[in-house]
């Protein structure tokens, strides 16, 4: 029992470490905030699980979340792709491909939804801006960095958007109050919709040199930022802020008007999760749930246990210590029988033992054979009554006599 305390007292312990740390998963996982800002799946005041399952408690609306990482958006007309909290210059450029993937997504009835993460005011910089080059005299230096981005981005393969849709932003920093914190701009209805007169917009962003196609719904000064466009049958809609989509937003400022344009006039929509990084990897674990093999894997580890244990663990009682026998470790057969001569024999008598011995084994015959074994004695007898004995010389001695024909 004593032999088997540490390892009782480890496998305790290994099992409050296990629920400790599930205890701890659980608590990240039920707030989301182990997910990024504006993820359907955060449910704390950054994340917009809150318009997710709005949305799903909608009867005949279907509602799911896209963890793929390919760019590739559904097939299905009426159906509205929310891509929130994007990265503005993101939308600067991109490949062409994905470029003619969302022109198709759109021209085939669905309705790709963009809103851009809310920047406050510029980040600083330790260099200039190429904005502030290109203000600068050095023209030719402008130029040049202007074909050879160009040269890149066929090279490359990206389109910018400026040139494709007519679309471009920039950032207008928000003012600061007395306390350091950026007050939120006001932003003004500009559309006919039946949508706020004024929102509160906390983004510094928004669209400028905008084409004739945007359809401009808010707008902060002069400048646009919620905008929308008509691609065949579909629309594209793009804001630069995502606040009002959070759960705090609908806790404390709701527009229901506002989301509902936002998602249009849809049969199904699609939360991008991908974005954020929230992939799906088909792994083993994976595997194991989408084949139904949890049994097996059960069973693997059983025999995993059970394998352990029989290695670990004896069924027959061990042996006491007083009933163990006593053992030479290292010694041989014929290393014992020496041993066994050396305590019982004395050496002076070695070679008398051993004539004897071997008289007792040999058959009885007569005639020569008789004559040489008493001759044999009759030398074992001179040597013992030798002053000096010499045992070994007198054993070879009794052999050669004892092989003559």
């Amino acid at each position: 029992m004593k032999a088997r305390l540490p390892i009782l007292v480890l496998v305790v312990f290994a099992v409050l470490f296990a629920l400790g740390l599930a205890e701890l998963f659980n608590l990240r996982l039920s707030s989301g905030d182990v997910y990024p800002p504006y993820s359907s799946l955060r449910s704390d005041p950054l994340g917009t699980m809150a318009f997710y399952e709005s949305l799903q408690n909608i009867p005949n609306l279907s509602v799911r979340r896209d963890f793929s990482a390919e760019n590739q958006l559904p097939d299905q007309p009426r159906t509205t792709y929310l891509h929130l909290a994007g990265a503005a210059s993101e939308w600067d450029e991109m490949p062409e491909s994905l470029v003619k993937e969302i022109e198709r997504f759109a021209l085939q009835g669905g309705r790709l939804s963009v809103t851009f993460f809310p920047a406050a005011s510029r980040s600083f910089r330790f260099l200039p801006a190429e904005d502030d080059e290109e203000a600068s005299p050095k023209s030719s230096r402008r130029k040049k960095r202007e074909r050879d981005q160009k040269d890149f981005r066929k090279q490359a393969g990206l389109i910018r958007l400026k040139e494709r849709w007519g679309l471009e932003t920039t950032l207008v920093p928000l003012v600061q109050d007395d306390h350091g914190s950026y007050r939120p701009a006001r932003v003004f209805n500009r559309s006919d919709l039946a949508l706020p007169d004024a929102l509160d917009w906390h983004s510094g962003l928004v669209f400028t040199n905008l084409s004739p196609g945007w359809h401009t719904l808010y707008a902060r000064g002069s400048n646009a930022v919620v905008i929308e466009r008509a691609f065949g049958s579909g629309t594209i809609a793009m804001a630069t802020d995502s606040y009002f989509l959070s759960n705090e937003a609908l806790s404390k400022e709701r527009h229901a008007d506002l989301l509902a344009w936002l998602v249009g006039p849809a049969d199904q929509v699609v939360f991008d999760e991908g974005h954020f990084g929230i992939l799906d990897r088909s792994g083993v674990a994976v595997l194991i749930r989408k084949y139904g093999l949890s049994g097996l894997v059960a069973g693997l580890l059983l025999l995993v246990a059970l394998f352990i244990w029989k290695n670990s663990a004896s069924f027959l009682p061990p042996m006491a210590p007083e009933l163990a026998p006593n053992t030479v470790a290292g010694k041989d057969a014929a290393a014992g029988f020496i041993n066994l001569l050396r305590r019982n024999i004395p050496t002076a008598n070695l070679l008398r033992i051993c004539f004897v011995e071997w008289k007792k084994s040999r058959a009885p015959t007569g005639g020569p054979a008789a004559a040489r074994v008493a001759q044999a004695e009759a030398m074992l007898a001179s040597d013992e009554a030798a002053p000096a004995r010499d045992p070994v010389r007198t054993y070879y001695e009794i052999c050669r006599q004892l092989k003559k024909p």
